[in-house]
């Protein structure tokens, strides 16, 4: 039974599924009443703690105006307000929060964080980034994906560029869900070898294919959709002079998109840099459904959170 979501492989495909068809019927209500609350205010009382310690513009919105479209409350907690392993320990914030909210959505450098508050609180814990893993964006990645392609089962999904917490959670949801997909990266910034590990098991029961390669044009080539992300993540600034002529030759241009599928769609996780792992031409173009992805975590984080209170309450 589901408890906490802190790894895309938490949810079994038939959990995964669900949870993707109710947050497509949380989507078209959301557009069905105006974009305002849904009807029966479920999480009415209700408060979700927002503990993060990096900052955010799409985690924070979406689990904020979810739970208020819900009926109800984000309470958003800063490194400033916490200092969690500083002013307050890690077991101790899950402690607390644990007697005052019924849910707490972490948004960490260390994903040892986000496990020691779900080892200490009684709440449902939810990863909302973490070094390793950032498996709400992938399941508004898979929402996206099966909007634009009606099945997930056998699409070709080329993700180019750093083997980060992003590609991680789309390998191991991917996998499950039967998506066959081709990473191209870096041979030094691989994903990491237990992940590529999990992920081809899991492949192996979807019917799915994952194929790791330094190549972008071979990854790209007949692909439904080619992802990318920055370069440089947040709190790797420091590398940045390193990495930049590493990762130039896997910018997503109008000349790799062209390998990709003729009806291929590009996603990103945002924000994007310009001018560096993509083009303007490529993000701010007809293929790109950036947006939608970004509209899609407020659909998704949704349904999670009801899943999760509903679980809890069972």
């Amino acid at each position: 039974m589901l408890k906490h979501y802190l790894s895309a492989a938490d949810l079994s495909r038939a959990e995964a599924e669900a949870l993707l068809e109710r947050a497509a019927g949380l989507k078209a209500e959301f557009h069905a009443n105006g974009r305002g609350a849904h009807s029966g205010l479920p999480l009415q009382g209700k408060t979700l703690a927002l503990v993060f310690e990096k900052p955010s513009l799409r985690t924070r919105v979406a689990f904020e105006a979810g739970m208020t479209q819900l009926g109800g409350h984000g309470s958003y907690l800063s490194a400033n307000d916490i200092d969690m392993g500083g002013r307050e320990s890690v077991p101790d914030v899950a402690r607390n929060l644990s007697r005052w909210v019924q849910a707490i959505a972490a948004r960490v450098f260390k994903h040892a964080t986000v496990e020691t508050l779900a080892r200490h609180a009684t709440v449902p814990v939810i990863n909302a980034l973490s070094d390793r893993e950032h498996p709400c964006q992938a399941l508004a990645d898979m929402l996206t994906l099966r909007e634009r392609f009606g099945q997930l089962q056998g699409l070709h999904l080329a993700y180019v560029g750093d083997g980060n917490n992003v590609c991680h959670s789309l390998l191991l949801l991917g996998a499950s869900l039967g998506v066959n997909i081709a990473v191209a990266c870096p041979p030094d910034y691989r994903p990491d070898p237990e992940i590529l590990e999990h992920a081809e098991h899991l492949a192996a029961t979807s019917g799915a294919r994952i194929t790791l390669t330094a190549a972008p044009e071979e990854a790209v080539t007949g692909a439904a959709a080619v992802y990318t992300d920055v370069w440089t993540s947040m709190g790797q600034e420091h590398e940045t002079a390193r990495r930049v002529p590493v990762f130039t030759p896997y910018q997503v241009n109008p000349a790799l998109m062209a390998r990709a599928d003729r009806g291929a769609v590009f996603l990103h996780c945002l924000p994007a840099h310009r001018g560096e792992e993509v083009t303007a031409e490529v993000i701010d173009g007809p293929q790109s459904v950036v947006f939608d992805q970004a509209e899609n975590r407020l659909h998704v984080q949704k349904a999670l959170i009801l899943t999760l209170l509903e679980r809890g309450a069972g």
